[in-house]
């Protein structure tokens, strides 16, 4: 018999049933009660940050709302102001003629018709406007008259600086008195007789075809690759971005006029009517902006009479203003055009004293046209401060100022290159600009002249050449910027308004120099930077070039001189010396699919180093120059009647009051 098996060992059980009501699964009830759930199980404080983010985030999108609501309501404004009145006839050159038209069809300019109201200007500009497009041109016509102030009533409600020039109450020289906007009134002369613009132009010759070409070319990249930004990459194709406002088409569209690319220069001219806009929050240089935006934007009104330009200068104007609110009074070097906000570079408090003291004739300028004099006086108040400073050595100028003192700073270190050089132009451009009345600007170009003559004048080894060099603390350096090759056009210009004619000869010798900046180079180009053997050595040339400054940036100082020379003299070495620079441009700076490109070695012609970059100034001043040094015409922007800022764009000479 089996024993009996073992007895089971004993287990217990426990048996749960959840009911919910109903399955989780999908269930929005079940997340509802969860969601609640967890926030109940959160802390008052943990509950209480939630909420406050939330709220947060809740106004922020409310002000964003409000601000782009008030923004496009403000266009939608000056669209509907623009619309209301029609103007009187505002001055305008002739329109420009398509460079490619036949020479026997082309019509030439209209006669001079009388008008009844004119804004004020050189006599020669009182001509009527184009005929072609005209229909276009009727429909914005009726926003003429009253957008200056309706877009000045914008700008400034959405503009948080506002500068108050208190005892800075500057009186113009007699003759010089802005005008009030609504003036009208027969056109006044300027102080010299110019030889009025001829009713036949002669059609572009030879050689400005070849500027027009490269023009188009360098235009075509522009178009293709940048359109509407800064710069052209051309060997990239592609752009860069320096301020955000299309300096590149800016900066070229009197050139166009001038040129006779009319359908390029409409085509800009829609851009700047739709799409540049000055509210936006980015720094720009004063100087820089000045010299290009608002310099380009005036010569362009002045040039096609077309108000636009002159609202968009006026806008721009005043976002700039801010930069003079330093306790000296001389300006920033940055301005944020959006905020009001200015600042001096992060590195220092200083700024570069041409900087300041090269925005004076756009400003002066901008005061004429506007009736505003706030302008005048905040641009003319530095120069009389600069005017009256310690540390000047004959006349020559440091290279920076202190914005918090108004004093010079880095004293004793004296050039006429970078940092430097356009105070010099500035004081005699804005002599001529003003009829030739305010002598103290006269004096201290004079002065400055005789200065560069006894410090900073020598002749280099074998050939004799005559440059202008650098002096630091009593120690002369045979040191050269390209820069400094204005010098000749500026001295030929202050002798063609009657200084004495020794600034001729030294204008003559200097513009031999900057010649052989470029020819001694293989490739014909000149580098930025040269340095001149002073000592008589058979196996040396007169012109030296280290490796950190054989670069070119396809900079215009050579052929603005050549400019004035030929037209002052009339001796066509000069243009044969610019047809040479714009051939050795089209061999080693010109990129094929558009643009041209500054280069980083000019002593190596199989491999000049493209830098992709095309300055913007290579439209604004190289090209312009050129074409304007190849024609023989000198009533095409008259020296009598016109003085050209540092940028190259043509500013009217002031007229004197009338008589009687």
């Amino acid at each position: 018999m089996y024993p009996p098996p073992p007895p089971a060992p004993h287990r217990d059980f426990i048996s749960v049933t959840l009911s919910l009501g109903q399955s989780y699964d999908g269930s929005k009830s079940w997340r509802r009660r969860s969601c609640w759930r967890k926030w109940k199980q959160l802390s008052r404080l943990q509950r209480n940050v939630i909420l406050f983010f939330l709220t947060f985030l809740l106004l922020c999108g409310l002000l964003s709302y409000i601000s782009v609501a008030d923004q496009w309501r403000a266009v939608d404004g000056r669209s509907a102001e623009e619309r209301k009145v029609r103007p009187a006839d505002p001055p305008v050159l002739p329109a420009p003629q398509k460079a490619d038209a036949n020479p026997e069809n082309s019509p030439g300019l209209l006669p001079q018709k009388p008008q009844r109201h004119f804004r004020r200007g050189p006599p020669n500009l009182q001509i009527r406007a184009p005929d072609k497009d005209s229909k276009d041109r009727r429909q914005d016509d009726t926003r003429r008259r009253d957008e200056v102030v309706g877009d000045a009533r914008q700008e400034e409600s959405t503009q948080r600086t506002v500068v108050s020039w208190r005892g800075a109450v500057i009186e113009p020289e007699q003759g010089t008195e802005p005008p009030s906007r609504k003036a009208g009134g027969p056109p006044t002369k300027p102080s010299s007789q110019a030889p009025g613009i001829q009713n036949q132009p002669a059609s572009p010759n030879e050689r400005q075809r070849a500027v027009i070409d490269a023009f188009r070319h360098a235009w075509t990249g522009y178009r293709k690759f940048a359109w509407g930004h800064d710069e052209l990459k051309p060997v990239s194709r592609s752009f860069s971005e320096w301020f955000g406002l299309g300096l590149t088409l800016i900066d070229a569209l009197d050139t166009m006029w001038i040129l006779g690319l009319k359908k390029e220069f409409e085509e800009a001219r829609k851009w700047v009517s739709k799409k540049l806009r000055f509210q936006k929050d980015v720094d720009v240089n004063l100087f820089e902006s000045t010299i290009r935006i608002l310099g380009g934007l005036l010569s362009a009104y002045h040039l096609s009479g077309d108000d636009l330009f002159l609202r968009k200068a006026e806008d721009f104007g005043n976002r700039l203003l801010p930069a003079f609110q330093t306790p000296s009074r001389i300006p920033y070097s940055d301005v944020n055009i959006g905020t009001g906000a200015a600042h001096p570079p992060r590195w220092t408090s200083d700024s570069t004293v041409a900087e300041v003291t090269s925005i004076q004739l756009e400003f002066r300028e901008l005061s004429r046209l506007t009736g505003s004099k706030k302008f005048q006086e905040a641009a003319e108040e530095v120069t009389r401060r600069v005017h009256s400073l310690s540390g000047k050595k004959d006349g020559l100028v440091p290279m920076f100022i202190n914005t918090h003192s108004g004093l010079f700073t880095h004293m004793g270190v004296f050039t006429l290159g970078a940092r430097a050089d356009s105070y010099y132009e500035y004081l005699l451009k804005q002599w001529i600009q003003g009829g030739k009345k305010e002598t103290q600007l006269l004096e201290d170009y004079l002065e400055a002249v005789e200065g560069i003559k006894r410090h900073l004048l020598r002749r280099s080894e074998p050939r004799k050449l005559t440059f202008v060099g650098e002096l630091a603390h009593g120690r002369f350096s045979a040191k050269m910027d390209h820069l400094v090759c204005f010098l000749p056009g500026t001295l030929a210009l202050g002798a063609h308004h009657g200084l004495p004619a020794d600034h001729m000869e030294l204008a003559r010798a200097l513009m031999d120099t900057c010649y052989q900046m470029n020819r001694q180079m293989e490739t014909g180009l000149s580098p930025e930077i040269v340095h001149f053997n002073l000592y008589p050595q058979s196996d040396r040339k007169d012109v030296q070039v280290k490796p950190a400054d054989r670069h070119n940036l396809l900079r215009p100082e050579t052929v603005e001189s050549l400019f004035y020379l030929h037209r002052l003299t009339g001796e066509h070495k000069y243009q044969d010396w610019g047809w040479e620079i714009l051939q050795s441009f089209n061999k080693y700076t010109r990129v094929p699919s558009g643009g041209y490109s500054s280069i980083g070695n000019v002593q190596d012609p199989l491999n000049p180093q493209p830098r992709d970059k095309m300055e913007s100034f290579f439209l604004g001043e190289t090209l312009k120059y050129l074409y304007l040094l190849f024609s023989d015409d000198p009533a095409l922007l008259s020296l009598d009647a016109y003085v050209f800022n540092t940028e190259a764009h043509p500013l009217p000479i002031w007229a004197p009051p009338r008589v009687g």
